[in-house]
């Protein structure tokens, strides 16, 4: 007769190799999720470099402060301070697990609040190598998921290799294939795949931190347009956690006076 640990261990091998592609992709989702959940909220500096083909550089310096809602998406406020053409613009964004999200934008030149449609989600965010979509919280429920591979990947980190579908038909992209660490499961490098199915862009994530002992943050990401030849470097620092924003923080009727 086997020993009780030995006919648990066996179960466990069982479940594991009976586990799909795509049961294990979305148990990875969800276990990156669970570790990034109950920070509250957060502010940050954010410097944007954008660069065209020619390598010709222009730069901005930005806010953004969020909201964690544990029922729903998260809410963000991103705010642009310098250079003077861009000073005061102010986009604000409801995740939402389900349906399509709320975003809008303030243009100071304009002085009217414009609202994003769900139909122009893809467009690129402010001149960027973001889409409107790409500033979204990364909610589980927005994709469906296949685990590909285990691999080697940035640093020498042992990654699972996935799989993730848009749900949403407005999406600009056919698929995303994300390199997540085994260590912390944190986000090392997104491969997007246009409407088209050909490769789009590359999202690399570098530089990370961690904060109140558990909550990692990129200090730096990098997207790569493969297509168009541009690229964009966000540089991120001055991250607080926990410093009693609410959603009153969060008003589409406020920010035209974002300060």
């Amino acid at each position: 007769m086997k020993p009780a640990w030995l006919l648990i261990l066996l179960s466990l091998s069982l479940s594991a190799l009976a586990q799909t592609p795509e049961e294990k992709g979305l148990e990875i989702a969800v276990e990156a999720d669970r570790r990034d959940t109950g920070f509250h909220d957060s502010t940050a500096s954010l410097k944007m470099l954008l660069r065209n083909r020619q390598g010709d550089e222009s730069t901005r310096y930005i806010r953004v402060r969020t909201l964690e809602q544990l029922d729903d998406g998260d809410k963000s406020l991103t705010v642009f301070d310098e250079p003077a053409d861009v000073r005061g613009t102010a986009f604000l964004s409801f995740t939402h697990k389900t349906g399509p999200d709320d975003q809008w934008l303030y243009l100071p030149a304009l002085k009217r609040v414009k609202r994003i449609s769900s139909n122009n989600k893809s467009g690129p965010f402010m001149g960027s190598e973001f889409a409107y979509e790409d500033l979204s919280s990364q909610e589980i429920e927005k994709y469906t998921y296949k685990y590909l591979r285990d691999e080697a990947c940035a640093d020498g980190l042992d990654c699972f290799v996935l799989e993730r579908y848009p749900v949403d038909e407005n999406s600009g992209y056919t698929r995303q294939v994300v390199w997540i660490d085994k260590q912390e499961y944190r986000p090392q490098q997104v491969v997007f795949y246009d409407r088209k199915d050909a490769k789009l862009k590359t999202l690399t994530y570098s530089d990370y931190r961690q904060y109140l002992g558990k909550y990692w943050r990129a200090g730096s990401m990098h997207m790569e347009n493969h297509q168009t030849g541009k690229s964009t470097l966000l540089t991120w620092s001055d991250y607080r956690f926990q410093t009693g924003l609410s959603d009153r923080d969060f008003n589409r009727n406020t920010l035209d006076r974002v300060r």
